[in-house]
């Protein structure tokens, strides 16, 4: 994966922290250990974005070139030099695999 494409699943996981985080700020009584656990996922949250502004300019967008392979088959001329060395035996004409 790319830093970019790790950077992007970690933000994900985070929005999913702090959802539940949310979710369990609405079920747990309020007090010193939910407080310290959304103040965690807040700390986490600024870290990433921090991480994300300090990454490489260009990495955030590099992504491989895509190179087009056509489907018309190759000239067969092309091959007329070459041995069949790694072909296997059924290449070749009267050999067998041994």
């Amino acid at each position: 994966m790319s830093l970019h494409d790790e950077l992007t699943a970690a933000q994900r996981c985070l929005d999913d922290l702090v959802r539940a985080v949310g979710r369990l700020e609405g079920q747990v009584e309020s007090g010193l250990d939910i407080r310290r656990v959304r103040t965690d996922a807040d700390h986490l949250r600024e870290s990433l974005a921090l991480l994300r502004a300090a990454a490489p300019p260009g990495t955030a967008t590099a992504r491989p070139d895509l190179v087009t392979i056509s489907d018309t088959p190759y000239d067969t001329s092309l091959w007329t030099d070459a041995d069949d060395e790694g072909l296997g035996s059924a290449r070749t004409r009267g050999r067998r695999a041994p």
